[in-house]
């Protein structure tokens, strides 16, 4: 852990002290824009700039960013581990269906996530692995699929993600590569009505506690955006008048997006910025949104610890049902009747992926909650608010390099 640490804070020196003159000035432009926002707004100012990203949350406490910006504005992790959000009942009836005898074919942290509702004593599909069940770890749904025409079996993939993976199911479907015998779990989602939906519930339950909102601004998700464009996004610029900035990944890329949306407020200026132009054009990847489109259909779909999200997820259309779980196997998804906000008591990965809760608001983080033994969802995943929180959350020795640095 020690060595950890020691190479953590020497890629951290590595890159400011190289940078120091570029983010000494990023940072001062953002303090001015901030200066001038306070005399437009009053002294009082909030800004919130919430990121729907789990490696923008990454960079974000990896590189200590909070400790750079004007303490004024707030960066708020929301709901972009597709591992966090994959409801603990399409998990359970995997594990249900192993114990049957299929096989289960899952990605390395969708593996360890912890279900609400045990089956069989099993709280994991590792622990059902370990209790005998047939469960492969892969990389990617191709390497699921050549596994099991080397090795055939009734088997089900358990397919979670967002936009960005989505493609890569599509095309193998549309190729006609699925075998017969595996049945398909879609639990993919859609990241903009998430943001949409996670947007007004902050704006809501802030208006309610302190009788006004802060500014608002969203760092949009460079990968997720590669495929969906920046165009994407455009609502929550022309419906809500919020700056949006889809971003790279780098730390200057993170400090650079968050002066653009400070400007757009100062300015009015109020639009979709691309800031990733570097991988992210404006209608995005054609090929791969029409490939999306033809093998999948829109719907309702329930997020962990949230609840209902209008036309938020996809499902095999009705050509691709002889591999469609739920249809072939007659599992019967979720709906308003059987969902349940599907985290253990007192867990507040619900509101951590709202953005109405920090990791260290929650009883649990840290304590009965750990990377190594992980009680809620976010505490999973690399891209998890509270797994990152966890591993490298600590800003004090972050803060001592700035101020040596003069940063």
């Amino acid at each position: 852990m020690t060595s950890n640490i020691q190479e953590r804070l020497r890629k951290i020196e590595e890159l400011y002290r190289n940078n120091t003159s570029l983010i000494s000035r990023i940072r001062e432009l953002s303090h001015k824009l901030l200066d001038k926002l306070r005399h437009k707004y009053g002294k009082d100012v909030k800004i919130r700039i919430m990121n729907f990203c789990g490696t923008h949350e990454w960079t974000t406490v990896y590189y200590g960013i909070r400790s750079i910006v004007p303490r004024e504005i707030e960066l708020v992790a929301g709901p972009g581990c597709p591992v966090c959000i994959t409801p603990s009942y399409y998990v359970e009836q995997c594990i249900k269906l192993g114990f049957e005898g299929y096989r289960i074919y899952t990605y390395g942290d969708t593996f360890k996530v912890p279900v609400v509702r045990p089956v069989n004593g099993c709280r994991s599909l590792e622990e059902a692995k370990a209790r005998g069940v047939d469960v492969v770890v892969v990389y990617s749904f191709l390497e699921a699929i050549n596994h099991l025409r080397n090795e055939p079996k009734n088997s089900i993939f358990l397919g979670i993600g967002f936009e960005t993976i989505a493609p890569a199911y599509a095309q193998m479907f549309k190729m006609g590569k699925v075998p017969e015998k595996m049945y398909f779990m879609s639990i993919v989602r859609l990241t903009p009505p998430a943001a949409e939906y996670t947007l007004n519930i902050c704006r809501r339950r802030l208006l309610e506690e302190f009788g006004s909102e802060p500014l608002f601004g969203v760092i949009a998700p460079g990968h997720v955006s590669t495929i969906v464009g920046g165009e994407a996004w455009n609502f929550l610029a022309v419906k809500y008048r919020i700056p949006v900035v889809v971003s790279g990944f780098e730390p200057v890329d993170l400090l650079l997006s968050i002066c653009e949306i400070l400007r757009q407020l100062l300015t009015g200026d109020i639009k979709v910025c691309i800031e990733y132009s570097r991988a992210v054009s404006w209608s995005g990847n054609l090929y791969a949104k029409r490939l999306m489109a033809q093998v999948f259909k829109v719907k309702d779909s329930f997020w962990r610890g949230i609840g209902k999200i209008p036309e938020s997820g996809l499902y095999l259309r009705d050509e691709y049902s002889r591999w469609d779980v739920f249809r072939m196997l007659s599992i019967k998804d979720l709906d308003e009747t059987t969902w349940t906000k599907d985290v253990p008591g007192g867990c507040k990965c619900g509101e951590i992926m709202l953005g109405l809760a920090k990791p260290t608001d929650c009883p649990h983080f840290l304590k009965s909650c750990t990377p190594s033994r992980p009680l809620g969802p976010c505490m999973v995943s690399s891209e998890g608010t509270c797994s990152i929180w966890a591993r490298y959350g600590s800003t004090l020795l972050l803060e001592e390099l700035a101020r040596e640095l003069g940063i």
